[in-house]
């Protein structure tokens, strides 16, 4: 079975929405990528760190759904990454109330031992740093590594970024941050520019409107798959890129046709995860219904 290793946080999300509040559910990127990933029945890991404070029940949700989590270190002195929000009535927009990061600030990142020749690596959105040292553990590079960043690293860490950048196959970040990062007036130029720092591929986020794939040779865009009541979209992002990955990593096969594919099964997937709060309705989903929902939207992208 291919493997994929997902670096991320594990962190409490308090979340209020126009259909409801909660309060100290699970969240981080780990938990959204990983159960996306184990959709494609691949072995899964993830790379993190909570306190003392973080439910056993939580992690037990993870192990439940076969994810390695031997290396999600537990800090007995310390406390679990935190972020609150608050969406719009659009949902489109967001107001980050609170962020503690807590254990997160120290995080000495291992790569699971059962996970040292891993298909595909998901880098999450996290300092370039940690990033940086998880990649240099590896004596052969993984198959396709993908990293997820934003512009606050852009600000403040920025050299240790392009490191990063320049040893992944592919990034994802949105339109905003495709400017900021290149430095140019247009997301054409910027996308060319980015593309010669190192990644053969780029993702550009455009939330509700779909993502665009790029390469030098082409460019294909996946429109989002519309939902008609949005709960909540936290995660998406991060259920998006699991998905994306765990496909590529159960068919072994990396080309730009492979990752098209890729593309619209992690859009199908994110889809679920914005129906409900936190992992609910993720923690639910089943092949069948992906199935249901593939053939509905494939009538709409041309992908092959």
């Amino acid at each position: 079975m291919s493997k994929i290793i997902v670096v991320g946080t594990l962190a409490f999300d308090t979340i209020e929405t126009p259909f409801g509040k909660v309060e100290r559910v699970i969240g981080g990127s780990a938990p959204f990528a990983s159960l996306a990933a184990k959709t494609k029945n691949v072995d899964c890991a993830i790379v993190s760190i909570v306190g003392n404070d973080f439910p056993k029940s939580y992690l037990q949700l993870l192990v439940s759904k076969e994810i390695d989590i031997s290396e999600v270190q537990i800090e007995k002195n310390g406390k679990s990454f935190f972020w609150s929000g608050k969406y719009h009535d659009n949902m489109n927009k967001r107001d980050t109330l609170e962020t503690q990061v807590n254990v997160l600030a120290d995080f000495d990142p291992k790569i699971p031992k059962n996970f040292k020749n891993p298909e595909v690596l998901v880098l999450g959105n996290l300092d370039p740093k940690v990033q940086l040292s998880i990649v240099s553990q590896f004596d052969k590079k993984p198959n396709f590594i993908m990293l997820d960043t934003m512009n606050f690293w852009m600000d403040h860490t920025l050299d240790n970024l392009m490191k990063i950048i320049s040893k992944v196959d592919l990034i994802c970040i949105n339109d905003e941050e495709v400017i900021q990062l290149s430095g140019c007036s247009n997301h054409d130029l910027g996308i060319k520019k980015i593309l010669t720092m190192g990644p053969e591929f780029i993702i550009m986020k455009k939330g509700e409107f779909g993502a665009t794939l790029y390469s030098d040779k082409s460019e294909f865009f996946c429109p989002s798959f519309k939902i008609e009541k949005v709960i909540d979209p936290t995660g998406a992002g991060d259920s998006f890129a699991g998905g994306m990955m765990g496909y590529l990593a159960s068919v072994d096969d990396t080309s730009a046709a492979s990752i098209r594919r890729a593309l619209v099964y992690g859009t199908l997937v994110a889809s679920y995860n914005v129906e409900d709060f936190s992992l609910d309705k993720m923690r639910e989903i089943e092949k069948s219904d992906l199935d249901i929902r593939f053939e509905r939207f494939k009538s709409a992208v041309n992908f092959t």
